[in-house]
């Protein structure tokens, strides 16, 4: 194949076109790993909310990589040193920095393997691609886990003010129609700078600053955290929960190969090999939608109802609060549930059941976003800026939500 054909032109609704620059990028982007993205909404179950939220990962990735090109673009115009080997380093590591996706990761992440977070899959997957690449993604690999000396490229991929968020939050907005999420992504890539190897905004990006960070704020009460989706995402997590149980006691339930693996076997990092790795390759979205297809007519009652839920969307009364939902109205409400369908206390607890959702558009914890003032000082954006709204951003609001099915508010 020529390298000509390598060079191709992408058409994205929200940038136009984007380029892919080298036929490295180009192989890496044709890989089976990659291509499985295609089939992973970016947004899991929020298209039940929002229908136009049916966008892929995929199509983040590529939509980051674009970003990258152009933050680098922008830095090398300012005379940011930055070599041939670190630009390809940073496009790559963009590309696949969500590459360990599962099928509704966070459902997945908290049923079906055990607590192995998509960032750990992602490296796994990039590991194995440097083998297969022959050592090309070394480099982007050591910037990934932040083992580069230079941090300013970290930073771009991974920070409060990434090429991820300025991706996402502009994409999520646009396929929503949730119109309080569009950022001005090239005001901001055009205002980055490095300073001893630190990333910086300079200061006449204030606003737009301010206008990103509250827009990520409302995203995710807006779209994210909505209740609507929050609920199906939880009762997703109850549904591989439950299918998992009754797998480990002899029940054959239909499911893909792919899935039937991990709802056999109890897998931790540790247990993450080439092949199980290749087992994960094979999820995605589709075998998730065709096994609750086929259980919504399975003989266990929490499998089937919960299946149903989902896939008619007709789902269990979720209630937001910023108070504590007390103990008493759980049991009450279990209690209840028992006695009209017939299941156990215990069996009750899959669909009544209580937690917290927190949110913090920008956290004093972690690095901040830094401002390079005229004076070549530089500071937190919360102190440089002069909007009191931003010091209400990094205090994290927490909500606690009860779920419970609808009938019992008929009774």
């Amino acid at each position: 194949m020529s390298q000509i054909n390598k060079l191709k032109i992408l058409n994205d609704p929200i940038y136009g076109f984007i380029t892919i620059p080298n036929p490295l990028l180009y192989d890496l982007i044709q890989h089976p790993y990659f291509q499985r993205l295609r089939r992973i909404s970016q947004m899991g179950l929020s298209y039940l909310v929002y229908p136009g939220a049916h966008h892929t990962r995929f199509h983040h990735a590529l939509g980051c990589m674009h970003m990258m090109q152009k933050a680098i673009e922008v830095l090398k115009f300012k005379e940011v040193q930055i070599s041939k080997e670190e630009e390809n380093a940073l496009l790559i590591a963009i590309l696949l920095h969500d590459i360990g996706h599962g099928p509704f990761s966070h459902a997945m992440e908290h049923s079906i393997v055990e607590d192995v977070n998509h960032e750990a899959i992602s490296l796994l997957f990039m590991n194995r691609l440097n083998v297969e690449f022959e050592g090309q993604l070394s480099l982007a690999i050591q910037v990934f886990k932040g083992e580069y000396h230079r941090k300013f490229m970290l930073q771009l991929i991974s920070s409060q003010l990434d090429m991820d968020r300025m991706d996402y939050l502009k994409r999520d907005s646009f396929y929503t129609g949730v119109a309080e999420g569009n950022i001005n992504s090239d005001r901001l890539i055009q205002m980055l700078n490095v300073v001893d190897d630190v990333l910086v905004m300079e200061e006449k990006a204030i606003y737009s600053i301010e206008k990103f960070l509250m827009a990520r704020r409302l995203m995710y009460w807006q779209a994210y955290l909505h209740k609507t989706s929050l609920v199906a995402e939880l009762i997703l997590t109850k549904i591989l929960k439950r299918a998992k149980e009754l797998t480990l006691n002899g029940t054959e339930l239909p499911s893909s190969k792919a899935l039937l693996f991990f709802m056999k076997n109890k897998i931790e990092l540790e247990d993450f090999t080439d092949s199980v790795l290749d087992q994960f390759a094979q999820l995605d979205d589709y075998d998730i939608v065709s096994a609750l297809k086929s259980w919504q007519t399975d003989e266990d009652f929490i499998l089937s109802s919960l299946s149903k839920m989902i896939i008619n969307r007709d789902l269990l009364k979720i209630k937001l609060s910023s108070e504590k939902f007390p103990k008493e109205m759980i049991h009450e409400l279990t209690q209840k549930f028992s006695s009209t369908t017939g299941i156990s206390n215990e069996d009750a607890e899959y669909f009544i059941f209580k937690g917290k959702i927190k949110n913090q558009a920008y956290s004093k914890d972690a690095e901040p976003i830094h401002i390079l003032k005229k004076d070549k000082t530089i500071e937190d954006v919360v102190e440089a800026s002069d909007q009191l709204n931003l010091k209400a951003l990094s205090k994290p609001v927490t909500k606690y939500y009860i779920c419970y099915p609808k009938q019992l508010l008929e009774n």
